[in-house]
Parts: structure tokens; C-alpha cells; sequence
């Protein structure tokens, strides 16, 4: 099978989980990744995860009384098939490599302060000067333009801003970290790169992207977000308790009899009424409840009663079982141990079990978009530090291995 992004040299100067994840999934659909990890920062970065994911580990064996071998996961997830390449960047025989493999790179994807790249000489418009083709990719905490440009990329505080953190909770209840605005903006980021690539392909253009955590947290909340610039009210600023909801079978939850909650998505309730009914103990034909209107208006908290005291009667596994066997919009809400065991996770690769040359058997997120004729693949598992600097230098720069020696000797490489 062919690669959907093979012959793509990409250049990975990212420092955060998020846009180093953007550049693992350009990995994962072949383009050759070169991540490039800042010494001695690096030294301190690996240290301090591998102790917290050690400790960690250590916490989590507590229940069951087995050791999990600690290993850096975030690591592992975000640097899988990239080659790894320790550099000095505060030598200038660093910077002076770091500026020949950019130059080489058909893009370089970074998530570094502005003034830091132009002080190493790699910001965009010093490169693009010297290769126009080059498609520049920057992530950044609240975009290229304003007086926040500028700021630290951290997700929770972008979050902050986007408003969804006060009506995720139950109302009285503080505000919620959803933290799932950095992974929108992995994918962000790693879309614009190639739409851009396919723009350079009919054009020989080179251009800047930028994504943000900003615009990826307000995506995240598009729908409730786009409503609100549409119509505004005060519905859209405070959460809404769960009885409050305006139709029972929708966005509304009830708790099984074992614990789980179950979720309804059914907002046309005259097309699910005749199969949901009968399965919560109810005619179809209740006079309380058999128009849409009733059952979304006058007699709406009598039908959550009614649906309350239904799934409190039997198990979740039940109702999973009963609303696949009528085709219904519902399901249980589970938690992490759920996809971690399913087949259906499994059989499209969203989780991958495979057998790491230093951890052994581990398990591993895979790809979220499936090609079948150029699939994401595994080709090779995270770099250790600096393992490929010799090899990049050689053959992408054609560095002799007397001038990689005399580098590493200088401490200018790993």
C-alpha cells in the first residue's frame, strides 16, 4: 500500500503534547517526520514525565497489587513513527543545523514562541526568504493576530475563554475543564498543513498556517457557540439542571439500576414513541403522553419521572441490549474501561495492541481516520533522545561522520 503523504519531509519543533500530536498524524500517513528536541531541555523534559507517569503507574497498580512497568505514554502517543534529533539551540552550531534542515523540510511545524524562532533564526519570514515553498505551521495559544498573540499555548487558559467551562456542570457546581480543545486543535493543525501542501502542489506556493488553542476550544463548542452569535439568550450562558431539559428523550439522562447513566437522543419523539414506549413499560397510546406536546411540554416532568423510575429497574447491560435490538437513539455512558475492551474499537485500529521492542506487550490509540488504499500505519515507535541524529545529519544533510563526531563532541548535538 501506497503512503497518502509519503516524500513529505516534515520538520517537528513542537514542545507540547498537542502539536506534537499534529505532527504524529502527518507521521502516521507516511510523511518523514524529523523531530527535533531542544538540549539540555530535553534531558529534564523526558526526567520529569517518566517520573510522573512512574509514579503514576505506581498508583494505579495499588488496586489490584501489580507493578506496570512506568513508560513515558505521552511520549510514546505523540512521537510514534518520527525520527528523533537532540540539538543545542542556544549553540549556533545547533541553530546552523536546525536552519539546513528547515531549508531541506517541506514544512516545518512548530508550536515555540515567536520571539524564541526569531532569535534562533527560525521564524517563518526568515525562512520562507530563503525557500518560498516552504509551508510554515504554527500553533499557538490565541492566534497570529491581536494582543494575546503572544501568550503561552496552555490549554486549560484558552479553554477558560471559550466559554463552554460554566455550562458543562450541573448548576451550583464549579466550572469544567473539558481539555478536549488541544486534540481539536492536533487535528487543526494537522489539516491545515495539508490543505496547504495541496495548495503548493497546483501553485509552488509556500504560506503560514496558524491554528490556536483558542479557536480549537470554540470549535469544540461550535454548536452551542454558532447559536448563541445566532440568536443570543440567556440559555446559552448557565448550565441547565437535568429536569430541566425541554424533552425527556433527548440530551436527558437516567441511571440504571447497577449505576451507569443512559442517554436518550431521540428530539423527534413522535417517530421513536411507538417502539420507545412498550420498553419502559408504557402504551404507546397514554392519553398523558401520546403527542409530541404533551410529552415535551404539559406533561414533560411526568414522563422524566416515569422514565426515571423505568431504567432504575434493570441493569445497564439491559437497556444496551434493548435499544440495539430496536435500532433506538440511546445508549450507556462509559467510561475509559469500555473502548479499552471493545471489538469494535479494536477491528478499526482505534486502539492498537502490539508489542514494543523495550515495554513488551502494550496497547496504544491508533488512527481515527481509515484509507484503504493508503492507511495510517505504525512504522516505528518513539525515538529515544537524539537516537537518529546521526542518521538525519548523514543523509539529509550529507554531514561526514568526522563533522557528526566533532558536533557531538562540541555537546551541539545528541
Amino acid at each position: 500500500m501506497s503512503k497518502a503523504l509519503g516524500g513529505i519531509l516534515v520538520l517537528d519543533l513542537t514542545t507540547e503534547f498537542w502539536a506534537s500530536l499534529g505532527a504524529a498524524m502527518l507521521a502516521d500517513f507516511g510523511a518523514d517526520v524529523v523531530r527535533i528536541e531542544a538540549l539540555p531541555a530535553a534531558r529534564a523534559s523526558r526526567a520529569g514525565a517518566a517520573r510522573e507517569d512512574a509514579l503514576r503507574s505506581w498508583d494505579d497498580a495499588r488496586d489490584d497489587g501489580e507493578q506496570p512497568a512506568p513508560w513515558n505514554y505521552r511520549l510514546e502517543l505523540a512521537n510514534r513513527n518520527k525520527l528523533g534529533v537532540a540539538l543545542d539551540l542556544d549553540s549556533e552550531s545547533g541553530r546552523a543545523v536546525a536552519r539546513e534542515l528547515a531549508l531541506k523540510a517541506d514544512v516545518l511545524l512548530t508550536d515555540r514562541p515567536r520571539a524564541v524562532l526569531e532569535r534562533h533564526g527560525l521564524d517563518y519570514q526568515t525562512l520562507a526568504r530563503l525557500k518560498p515553498d516552504l509551508i510554515y505551521a504554527q500553533g499557538s495559544g490565541f492566534g497570529p493576530q491581536g494582543p494575546d498573540r503572544d501568550l503561552p499555548a496552555l490549554d486549560e487558559i484558552a479553554a477558560a475563554r471559550a466559554g463552554m467551562m460554566p455550562i458543562l456542570p450541573q448548576p451550583g457546581k464549579p466550572p469544567v475543564y473539558p481539555g478536549h480543545g488541544q486534540m481539536y486543535t492536533a487535528v487543526m493543525l494537522a489539516f491545515g498543513v495539508a490543505a496547504a501542501l495541496h495548495h503548493r502542489l497546483r501553485t509552488g506556493e509556500g504560506q503560514e498556517v496558524d491554528t490556536s488553542l483558542l479557536a480549537g476550544n470554540m470549535y469544540g463548542a461550535s454548536l452551542d457557540l454558532q447559536a448563541f452569535l445566532a440568536i443570543g439568550g440567556e440559555r446559552f450562558l448557565h448550565p441547565i439542571a437535568r429536569l430541566d431539559a425541554g424533552n425527556p428523550m433527548s440530551g436527558t439522562m437516567y441511571r440504571a439500576e447497577d449505576g451507569p447513566w443512559v442517554t436518550l437522543t431521540m428530539p423527534d419523539t413522535d417517530r421513536w414513541w411507538p417502539d420507545f414506549a412498550p420498553l419502559v413499560g408504557l402504551d404507546p397510546g397514554d392519553p398523558r403522553f401520546d403527542s409530541h406536546d404533551k410529552r415535551c411540554g404539559e406533561n414533560r416532568l411526568e414522563l422524566m419521572r416515569v422514565l426515571e423510575d423505568a431504567f432504575r429497574r434493570r441493569p445497564a447491560a439491559h437497556w444496551r441490549d434493548a435499544f440495539t435490538e430496536r435500532q433506538l437513539s440511546a445508549d450507556v455512558i462509559e467510561d475509559y474501561s469500555h473502548p479499552a475492551a471493545d471489538e469494535q474499537v479494536y477491528r478499526n485500529r482505534y486502539i492498537l495492541a502490539l508489542d514494543h521492542p523495550s515495554l513488551g506487550p502494550i496497547k496504544m490509540l491508533g488512527f481515527p481516520i481509515l484509507m484503504n488504499e493508503s492507511p495510517a500505519r505504525l512504522y516505528r515507535t518513539a525515538p529515544c533522545l537524539g537516537q537518529h541524529s546521526a542518521e538525519v545529519l548523514h543523509e539529509l544533510l550529507g554531514y561526514s561522520e568526522d563533522r557528526i563526531t566533532a558536533l557531538k563532541e562540541e555537546g551541539a548535538i545528541v
